[in-house]
């Protein structure tokens, strides 16, 4: 039953089937979370930059429902009208070296999306915070840095969002180390404004 599912029908047509609305992108908002604006991507499978859900069409309906993965198969089975036998039970898979990689490759992801996202909330911050008081002010270094960055961090995050999955991978291979450092800089300006409000 489980491999008649997963044979036939994807995550998106589920979420389409139960009334999610999927942008042309493979995006919506996730509905496992406050969302207003587009965090998760889906197709054949399905996973949320912002809450980490994740799954196939299968854990989709459980969670969504409240269902066990047993019901919420012969939910998909009736309401796709595919016919199964409830007797069968497929034999155990073996996990796929791939699944280990595509792991690594979401928790890298969600991680790169989630740096970025903050980096992009400071940027915004010290644009407003640091901008000069008059023409002859000297320029704060994170007022500048503000302007450099703000348009290329939000489309960093376009890209990890809409992008396809050579794109994604692109970004994260390319600017991985950048985002390391990026994350330590935050943790000790946190930590810096945390001190000075003791």
């Amino acid at each position: 039953m489980f491999d008649t599912v997963r044979e036939n029908v994807t995550a998106r047509q589920v979420f389409e089937y139960y009334g999610i609305r999927v942008n042309r992108y493979g995006m919506c908002c996730c509905p496992f979370h406050s969302d207003k604006h587009p965090s998760m991507k889906v197709d054949t499978r399905y996973y949320c930059f912002g809450c980490g859900e994740k799954g196939d069409a299968v854990d989709f309906v459980s969670k969504y429902f409240g269902l066990g993965l047993k019901d919420a198969a012969i939910k998909i089975c009736d309401d796709f009208h595919f016919s199964y036998d409830e007797s069968y039970h497929a034999p155990a898979k073996k996990v796929a070296h791939e699944k280990s990689l595509l792991l690594k490759f979401e928790e890298s992801e969600k991680y790169v999306f989630r740096i970025l996202s903050d980096y992009l909330h400071f940027l915004k911050k010290w644009k407003t915070e640091y901008e000069p008081k008059d023409e002859n002010s000297e320029w704060h270094p994170y007022f500048c840095e503000a302007l450099k960055e703000i348009d290329h961090v939000e489309y960093m995050l376009d890209i990890l969002l809409t992008g396809d999955i050579s794109d994604r991978a692109f970004l994260i291979a390319d600017y991985g180390r950048k985002v390391i450092e990026i994350d330590r800089r935050l943790k000790q300006f946190r930590s810096r404004n945390e001190e000075k409000s003791i």
